[in-house]
């Protein structure tokens, strides 16, 4: 169900891009567009995780160089049953995380330094579950897809404010509407995903309540304090753990409570222990700082900074 919900809505994404060129340029703007959605669609299968990792200055780090945050991801991807993924770290303060990679067997997973130095070593763990369950339900290749193509058609309507078509007052509307019903399917798709990797994650890790836990430490600092790949490119955004510096009204996630609210109910499915009170996750989230151990030193033992 879930895939097909994907088809669907990918395929309406392409369909407004034609409709757009259509309107544009006729029955030659429609196939116009369908090829560029096809030549943008290849092009991200293969270079999406090359892309991503670039804008984020990531660095990728092994056994020797990743310390315990590699060996947390190689066991946690043992027991997904995955593929070992490339393991990188981006020296950046806020706190975030996220995948990327065309399936499986070309995965990669990446944390900032700042999540790491803010969350104790059950936090961490149920974050990384958290994106490995993105890379076992291959969203992490969908999710490139649908923001490449939604990023399109924005710049196709904005083209199109130059140039309104032949149809006058329809091709006003058109640049105006779709760019909206772009995002729409954007974030229809997303927050989906999200809910499932969040059950996804604490499954693989075992420690729900450790993911919610993480989620109200990092939501309240990721949207005030956006990572720098985000400030360039806002696209950036939806690939994180939490969305950096996003309004509500326009994430591509669902809100941070009901994650935690989903969260604490699979904990008393899989009897994981009580959940934290709803007081004690909006002081996390509103009215706390940052969890620092050890004066701002990592959970976990110091990677090698390179």
């Amino acid at each position: 169900m879930n895939m097909m919900k994907t088809t669907m809505l990918l395929a309406a994404l392409t369909a407004l891009f034609m409709a757009l060129g259509f309107t544009l340029g006729g029955r030659g703007g429609a196939m116009l567009a369908l090829l560029v959605a096809a030549g943008m669609n290849l092009f991200t299968f293969w270079n999406a995780d090359k892309i991503v990792l670039k804008m984020h200055n990531a660095r990728e780090v092994d056994a020797a160089s990743g310390g315990d945050f590699y060996s947390m991801v190689a066991n946690l991807a043992q027991r997904a049953q995955l593929p070992m993924p490339k393991v990188y770290l981006i020296e950046e303060q806020a706190p975030n995380a996220f995948a990327t990679g065309r399936n499986p067997e070309n995965a990669a997973v990446a944390a900032t330094t700042g999540l790491l130095n803010m969350l104790s070593r059950d936090e961490i763990e149920g974050v990384m579950a958290h994106e490995l369950a993105h890379v076992k339900n291959r969203d992490t290749l969908i999710m490139t897809m649908v923001a490449t193509i939604a990023g399109a058609i924005s710049m196709l309507a904005n083209f199109g404010m130059f140039f309104r078509g032949r149809n006058g007052l329809a091709g006003l509307l058109a640049v105006l509407v779709a760019p909206f019903a772009a995002m729409i399917v954007q974030m229809a798709i997303s927050r989906t995903r999200e809910f499932g990797a969040d059950r996804g994650g604490a499954e693989i890790s075992g420690k729900p309540l450790a993911l919610a836990s993480a989620l109200s430490k990092i939501a309240g600092p990721a949207s005030h304090h956006p990572t720098q790949a985000s400030q360039r490119n806002p696209a950036a955004a939806q690939l994180y753990i939490v969305p950096s510096g996003v309004r509500a009204m326009f994430s591509t996630h669902p809100a941070t409570e009901d994650r935690i609210e989903a969260l604490q109910d699979i904990a008393r499915e899989m009897g994981a222990g009580s959940a934290p009170s709803a007081a004690d996750l909006s002081r996390e989230m509103y009215g706390s700082r940052p969890n620092r151990r050890g004066g701002g030193r990592s959970a976990l033992d110091p990677v090698d900074r390179g």
